[in-house]
């Protein structure tokens, strides 16, 4: 089948956002740093090793190896680990949500991206070291989108009343979800893996963070990812000041506003409150709000003065959370950060932020769109080529691949353009007759044009769907293709667990996502497995 390159911008998956941030479109140049080119990376590394202490690094050392104390650590992750200790090391972040059994497919393509650009940078600039972090969203609260994961056409759920920060949930009740996952995969070694991920993952930890970190660690060891909890009392001190100035000053809401005027044309991703920190605790994460000149935390009698809450984040800042709003701040404050990789809707809210950052004082980090993969089964590449389909044509909306399809097989020309053409250019002498002799009738002469020109449009829809019926089996074919590589007219990426890919092709799977995905270029990448 033919190897056609598809960009982002062709595939009609992306936001007008996204497909302008690629374009570098000017109007967009305010919102961001460097655009995530290569040689802009220079830049970027000086700015961050001048602006970032010692101190935070140490600190961030300190609190991954308490992380990872009881964990199996490979050798690649402990020599990074060691580096993040130099002033020469940086990390390239993403993060992603506790998802059960890691969720849709792209969480792979997002870790995946960030241990390629770490390599690339290394290859680059061989005087620095880069580190790819993995952080994980433990003080999420949005359990129902974290709590089930799809595997071929079942859906596996974890049923539990949750709330609080999702990292902290116990994982009881996940025995259930393997049992059921289990009587599904079948036999043999790759299956075989796959529970033993699960049980070891979910069973024999206490917790969804550390079930999550193992499972990460599990599929990433051996390419030296580092898995970052950011529900950390030691990190939280990092972000105490920056804590304390959003509650007295409330000045995420004015600097985020800033960008509003410029993404007027686009949808808003997020809304900033006047105060952007929630209060945890187990079991609770609710926001702070100011009210009769005193803190209160949402849904419950906590109530502080301006005293009380800063001896609070002094003394307990591990109870303080930001929110979507500030939490990227407090990952660039605790990080020797260059670059944050992620999907569409993370970067359009990132793009609202940059006024924030300047009035924090830290550096804006590089924004780069996170790797976009379609996967396709030898057998379903074949099935394509004997379709004569491009991978472009099977991007399109269902409709138009099969108005296209049929017209690509039918004998007969269903583009009434010349048609229409010389209709109008009738109606159009007739208009200007009517205005020389009585103008009254021009409004006769547009109401038939309009209802000539619907009885050709009509008369073509009928024509193509009688060819569509000569070519029915074809078009069948087509479409059932097309629903296996994009169920429910959706990205696979989106829908679809790594778990029935890895059942196909077990330990292949990673390193060949590996070897042919490109952080940097702006391509949805094909993989033929």
């Amino acid at each position: 089948m033919p190897s056609d390159c598809i960009s982002y911008q062709e595939s009609g998956y992306f936001s007008k956002l996204m497909i302008d941030y690629l374009n570098e479109v000017d109007t967009l140049k305010p919102l961001y740093h460097r655009f995530p080119r290569i040689e802009n990376f220079k830049d970027q590394i000086l700015e961050k090793q001048a602006d970032f202490r010692l101190q935070n690094r140490m600190t961030l050392v300190e609190a991954l190896t308490d992380q990872y104390v009881n964990f199996s650590v490979s050798t690649a992750t402990k020599n990074n680990l060691a580096l993040l200790q130099k002033t020469t090391t940086f990390t390239v972040t993403t993060g992603h949500q506790l998802n059960l059994f890691t969720g849709p497919l792209y969480f792979l393509y997002k870790i995946i991206s960030v241990i390629n650009l770490s390599k690339e940078l290394k290859k680059e600039y061989p005087e620095y070291d880069f580190v790819p972090v993995y952080w994980m969203a433990t003080e999420d609260h949005d359990f129902e989108e974290i709590h089930y994961f799809n595997y071929e056409d079942l859906k596996f759920q974890w049923n539990k009343h949750a709330c609080g920060p999702v990292g902290r949930l116990d994982t009881q009740g996940l025995d259930k979800v393997f049992e059921a996952f289990s009587s599904q995969t079948g036999i043999g070694k790759n299956a075989d893996q796959l529970r033993e991920w699960f049980e070891k993952s979910y069973i024999k930890h206490p917790d969804l963070a550390s079930a999550t970190r193992y499972l990460a660690n599990e599929l990433f060891k051996e390419y030296g990812l580092v898995i970052l909890d950011g529900d950390d009392k030691n990190l939280k001190h990092l972000f105490a000041p920056y804590a304390k100035k959003e509650l007295e000053q409330q000045c995420s809401i004015k600097n985020v506003s800033k960008s509003f005027d410029i993404l007027s044309n686009y949808n808003i991703q997020v809304n900033p409150r006047e105060i952007n920190l929630f209060y945890i605790e187990n079991g609770i994460r609710e926001r702070i709000v100011y009210e009769n000149e005193r803190y209160q935390v949402n849904n419950t009698d906590y109530s502080f003065s301006q005293e009380e809450i800063e001896n609070l984040i002094d003394s307990h800042p591990e109870k303080i959370s930001p929110n979507v709003i500030l939490r990227p701040l407090y990952q660039e404050i605790i990080l020797p950060n260059l670059c944050y990789v992620g999907g569409g809707g993370e970067l359009a809210y990132w793009l609202e932020l940059k006024e924030v950052f300047a009035d924090f004082k830290v550096p804006f980090p590089i924004l780069l769109l996170r790797n976009s993969v379609l996967l396709a089964t030898e057998k379903q590449a074949n099935k394509a080529d004997r379709l004569g389909l491009k991978w472009s044509d099977l991007f399109m909306k269902k409709q138009a691949l099969l108005d296209s399809q049929t017209q690509k097989r039918s004998e007969n020309t269903f583009d009434f353009q010349q048609q229409t053409a010389i209709l109008e250019k009738q109606f159009s002498d007739l208009k200007q007759l009517a205005k020389k002799t009585d103008a009254s009738f021009i409004g006769a002469v547009e109401a038939q044009e309009k209802k000539q020109l619907k009885g050709l449009k009509n008369l073509e829809k009928r024509l193509l769907t009688a060819e569509k019926k000569i070519h029915r089996d074809a078009l069948e074919r087509i479409t059932d293709l097309q629903a296996e590589l994009f169920p429910s007219g959706n990205l696979q990426e989106r829908i679809v667990n790594f778990s029935q890919f890895y059942k196909e092709v077990g330990n292949q799977l990673i390193p060949k996502l590996i070897d042919e995905l490109h952080p940097l270029e702006q391509k949805f990448n094909i993989v033929i497995l």
